[in-house]
């Protein structure tokens, strides 16, 4: 019996994303144009031309707007200007010059979001791949990697890169290259119009401003890093104190959990006040040296005036044009800031998409084939880290059809025996089979395709019922659901909720109890319909009564399957094939429940144990039984 053949859905990635950290803006400007000119979307890279083309007409509209201020300026003084070489028509016209002012004004705002317009696709297309892809690696990064961070921060990565990629492409592209462009123009109309020291003027004044907008904002990046990171701690701590909600309560830590929340937006709170802080002397000085630049500038045309050289308008027009620069130069410090501010976010998530997953399929690997479902594990060796072995040579078999149970005291290393058959990890040394194929060298999605797991601790996504049984078959058909859930025994319960299998779950599953959820887990299970399946620890957490219905539907899924459980309450496996007892990271005993309470050795102290805390909990409950419903409550189970 083979699995359906399944599309593996590991992204792909250009090798030009692959940043090391402080790659800086061109790099990763670079690694963003394969997005921003797509070879596959001849659309969006027309647009990209239009776009660029609207760019440059609206700048060249938009230095007709002083140039009209001037000659009016001149119209009205009755000065001779150089209009009267280019449209003497309109010398002497200053009401007809105030018009076409103000459609030079809107004109060019008719250019910049026409522009905008056309670019927006372009770059959200960016956005969204980008996007996707490093959400689609994410799902392929190992375990470890998972179990090492935090999911608040982790998605507080991709949504501040995500961000950061379309602040990058707008302000990149929307007011650093328009500002290149006007201040060219600029140069160039001193030099035609004026002479040389205007330009130098000019230079020294951007220069300086750039300068200094630079080191202002590389000392404002290391307070806006920590700013980023106390934020993202204050976030991870909150997510990960409300997805433990029923902990808190538990333990009564409200405050405590406030404090500790506390604490980080305390740090946040200090960042922030140095952030803005620093932003006000920034601003400050910005707006000093274009203040001075200005005015050396109006002074010289104040001498050109006096002089006989310039005109009033002229005066206007130097007035005007640097003004108009204003704007958008000062602008470019926040440009500045917040293209490095994207720079850093932007690396951030690229250094997601740059981590190697762990476990990766080898080059050639086809899918696996399970025609029977054997399982064998040949003197595997595991340790998380070097100096703790997990697993010290384990080998056995699980026949086709067979049930196979793994106990053994906590931490023996039962859960790790799963993880390493899904391939979570690898094995230091050995080998594991699935019918005589090594899982190395097959396809991970078809091996885990092959693969049914029923956890102990079952966890739903915030969505219906019928989604998340669905989920074991997404194409599976409405009345194969619900037969999946009739064999799970939890079809007639979901019937009789008000909204039935369109109910929601509520996050992680919290609206269902234990029995209800490991039963739509069961479901979900059945409905995927493996040939291998794995149950770790299924009913562990669960009260006895609710234990026998759902070990009841367990065996049931178990029939005809090659079933590996992993145990923690033996009196769920005493019907297995075999028994094997790990201690230790070894395989200390193996056989038959009868064989095995024989042998008077672990398995029968682990059973003794565990009958006599049952005889206890049982003697309690008729004692608390008697006694009145007041006590039964804290002593059920």
């Amino acid at each position: 019996m083979s699995p359906p053949a399944a599309p593996n859905p590991a992204p792909t990635f250009a090798r030009s994303v692959l940043l090391q950290p402080g790659s800086g803006f061109v790099a990763t400007f670079r690694a963003l144009w394969p997005y921003l000119w797509p070879s596959d979307r001849a659309d969006l890279r027309r647009r990209v031309v239009l776009a660029f083309a609207l760019l440059v007409m609206g700048r060249v509209v938009l230095m007709g707007v002083p140039f009209t201020f001037k000659w009016a300026t001149d119209a009205l003084a009755n000065t001779p200007s150089s209009l009267e070489r280019w449209l003497p028509w309109l010398v002497g016209a200053p009401l007809a010059l105030t018009v076409i002012y103000g459609l030079a004004r809107v004109g060019s705002a008719a250019f910049i979001q026409l522009r905008d317009a056309l670019f927006a696709p372009v770059f959200m297309h960016a956005v969204r791949t980008l996007a996707l892809q490093t959400f689609g690696h994410l799902h392929h990064l190992s375990l470890r990697f998972h179990l090492e961070r935090k999911t608040g921060g982790l998605t507080r990565v991709l949504e501040r890169g995500r961000n950061g990629i379309e602040e990058m492409v707008r302000l990149g592209l929307n007011q650093l290259v328009p500002v290149v462009i006007e201040l060219v123009l600029i140069i160039g109309v001193l030099l035609t119009l004026f002479n040389w020291l205007y330009v130098v003027v000019l230079v020294v004044m951007v220069t300086t401003y750039m300068a200094y907008t630079i080191k202002a904002t590389e000392w404002r990046i290391a307070i806006r890093s920590e700013m980023n990171e106390s934020d993202t701690d204050a976030n991870s701590k909150a997510i990960d104190s409300l997805l433990n909600y029923e902990t808190v309560k538990y333990f009564g830590a409200e405050a405590r959990e406030t404090a500790r929340y506390d604490v980080s937006m305390a740090r946040y709170e200090r960042n922030s006040v140095k952030a803005y802080t620093s932003l006000a002397w920034l601003n400050f000085g910005q707006a000093a040296i274009f203040a001075a630049g200005l005015t050396i500038s109006m002074v010289m045309a104040v001498q050109g005036f006096r002089s006989g050289t310039h005109t009033v308008g002229d005066f206007v027009l130097i007035n005007a044009m640097l003004i108009q620069l204003y704007q958008p130069l000062n602008f470019m410090g926040t440009v500045y800031r917040e293209i490095k501010q994207a720079t850093l976010d932007i690396e951030q998530m690229f250094s997601l998409i740059g981590r190697d997953p762990e476990i990766q399929d080898k080059p050639g690997s086809l899918p696996l084939r399970v025609p029977a479902g054997e399982v064998v594990f040949e003197n595997v060796h595991f340790a998380y880290i070097p100096e703790r072995p997990i697993l010290k040579g384990i080998s056995f078999t699980v026949p086709p059809g067979k049930t196979i149970a793994i106990v053994g005291p906590s931490g023996a290393g039962k859960s790790t025996i799963s993880r390493l058959l899904f391939r979570f990890y690898e094995p230091n040394s050995g080998r594991i089979l699935i019918d005589g194929q090594p899982i190395v060298d097959v396809q991970q999605v078809s091996l885990r395709a092959a693969i049914g797991m029923v956890p102990q601790d079952t966890v739903l996504f915030n969505d219906t019922i019928e989604y998340n049984i669905r989920y074991g078959r997404p194409d599976a058909t409405e009345g194969e659901v619900a037969e999946a859930a009739r064999l799970a025994q939890i079809d007639r319960f979901i019937r009789s909720l008000p909204e039935g299998y369109e109910t929601s779950v509520g996050e992680r599953g919290l609206k269902l109890s234990g029995g209800e959820k490991q039963r739509v887990a069961i479901a979900r299970t059945i409905l995927k319909g493996p040939p291998v399946l794995v149950l770790d620890e299924a009913t562990s957490a669960l009260d006895s009564f609710t234990e026998k219905e759902i070990q009841d539907a367990l065996d049931r899924v178990s029939e005809g399957r090659t079933t590996l459980v992993i145990a923690h309450r033996l009196s769920t496996v005493i019907n297995a094939d075999e028994i094997i007892v790990l201690d230790k990271g070894l395989i200390v005993e193996r056989g038959h429940h009868r064989e095995l309470l024989a042998a008077d050795g672990i398995y029968a102290a682990l059973w003794n144990r565990q009958r006599q805390v049952d005889e206890a909990k049982e003697t309690l409950k008729r004692a608390t039984e008697a006694e009145g419903p007041s006590v039964r409550v804290s002593l059920t189970e």
